[in-house]
């Protein structure tokens, strides 16, 4: 099938256009683009960073950083900060995520390959860094963070741990920055039965990470972590197919406002999974299913990325795909990611006396790809949020990589959620 690139562009709507790889074959380099994290500089711009290669996995993933100065409508050309392109020491530089320190100092910390495989080649590796002092001009020689081993690594203690950051670090912990993170358990170590050939099924862990003095603007290798919590207090959740592996990821942050912290973490169970802390982070519940309210009904969602956010006005979006997995016999003729569309969201808002504290409308589509694939290799034809939002100028922005290779950015309005469905998508239009 004929694939025009301007025509995909338009498929989800977006408001902003920030990067459109230079073809569909790989060729260009530049086909794979994830993890797609927008934040604000203290001087009024907007500053993103992602994760970019031929295709995800290849050995020429690396970091890539652009600016914008009209508030998203034009971006800096990408700039390779870190991996195969920039610094030879960092080699394959995989799932950045930025700090600014309240000077201005931008810290973009990622995962990096050293040549060993524990389970995945871009999930094993150090924690390294590098910052810039003026807007992202330049930028500082990588150096590593160490991490602490724990029981879910490899014994060897020369074999990094297996790790993922995949949203924006927050000031939610006493105004320090906390970023929840997978922990692959090594196959060393871990509870999946040798003889599972599904990926989905590696097991896995949730915790959290607290920078403590960023704002003291600390070299990288003086950058002082915490993890919480520690050793068997992890977030767990046990699947249905194998009752003692644990299949919990991707723990994205919201504050509430009676200062506890609310967590959605994604999961194979064929729904998401909450937990919450009243202690900054340190502690968490035991996670639950995700529903609509305390006696609604479940959310449905495969193992894909479903971020929680807070809107300006304080009330939240989540975003998931309102099914959980499909199990079609003819899903091998579908392009890869085809569990991950169509996007829905949920509207959501506190509630002083749930257990679950933060209920949901009902959902509703916001995008499609209509298992339509681009890109290297057959292409990808999933919505997976790996995205951010920003709220500035009075506008909230979801900011999100559209099937893996364009990377967009849609406004989202809170007429949205108000009103008949018709309503709902004549709003859609008119927003956009």
């Amino acid at each position: 099938m004929s694939i025009s690139v301007k025509y995909e562009i338009e498929r989800t709507s977006p408001d902003y256009v920030v990067f459109v790889p230079g073809s569909l074959d790989g060729s260009s380099g530049d086909t794979g683009n994830e993890h797609f994290l927008v934040f604000d500089g203290l001087d009024g711009s907007l500053i993103a960073v992602w994760t970019q290669s031929t295709i995800e996995g290849h050995g020429d993933q690396k970091i890539v950083f652009v600016r914008s100065v009209d508030n998203g409508e034009t971006w800096s050309p990408p700039k390779c900060i870190a991996g195969r392109n920039s610094m030879p020491r960092t080699k394959m530089a995989s799932w950045a995520f930025p700090m600014v320190s309240r000077s201005g100092r931008i810290y973009v910390l990622f995962n990096r390959h050293i040549g060993m495989d524990d389970i995945f080649t871009h999930t094993t590796g150090m924690m390294s860094g590098t910052y810039s002092d003026d807007n992202g001009e330049t930028w500082s020689d990588a150096d590593d963070i160490p991490m602490e081993h724990n029981q879910y690594d490899n014994p060897d203690p020369d074999i990094p741990a297996n790790w993922i950051i995949w949203q924006k670090p927050e000031r939610l912990s006493n105004g320090k920055y906390l970023a929840g993170f997978t922990h692959w358990l090594s196959p060393t170590v871990s509870n999946t039965p040798v003889d599972n050939d599904d990926w989905r099924y590696d097991e896995s862990v949730v915790e959290f990470m607290r920078f403590e003095n960023i704002d003291m603007n600390p070299s990288i290798a003086n950058i002082e972590v915490s993890r919480f919590p520690g050793g068997d207090q992890a977030l767990y959740l046990p699947t249905t197919r194998y009752s003692g592996v644990s299949i919990l990821q991707e723990p994205s942050l919201v504050a509430l406002p009676d200062a506890r912290l609310f967590c959605t973490m994604r999961t194979v169970n064929g729904y998401p999974a909450w937990s919450v802390s009243s202690d900054a982070g340190e502690t968490w519940s035991d996670p639950k299913p995700m529903r609509y309210s305390d006696d609604g009904e479940i959310m449905e969602h495969p193992l894909s990325p479903c971020p929680i956010y807070q809107l300006g006005n304080g009330t939240y979006i989540f975003l998931f795909h309102n099914h959980p997995g499909m199990d079609e016999p003819d899903v091998e003729n579908l392009p890869r990611g085809y569990e991950r569309t169509p996007l829905c969201v949920a509207h959501g808002e506190f509630q002083a006396d749930g257990s679950q504290p933060i209920w949901f409308s009902a959902p509703i589509i916001i995008m499609d790809s209509k298992h339509i694939g681009v890109g290297f290799a057959e292409g990808r034809s999933d919505l997976a949020m790996y995205a951010s939002l920003t709220t500035g100028n009075g506008q909230d922005v979801l900011w999100y990589p559209d099937r893996k290779f364009y990377l967009l950015g849609k406004k989202i309005c809170s007429e949205w959620f108000s009103g008949s469905e018709k309503q709902t998508h004549e709003c859609m239009a008119s927003c956009s």
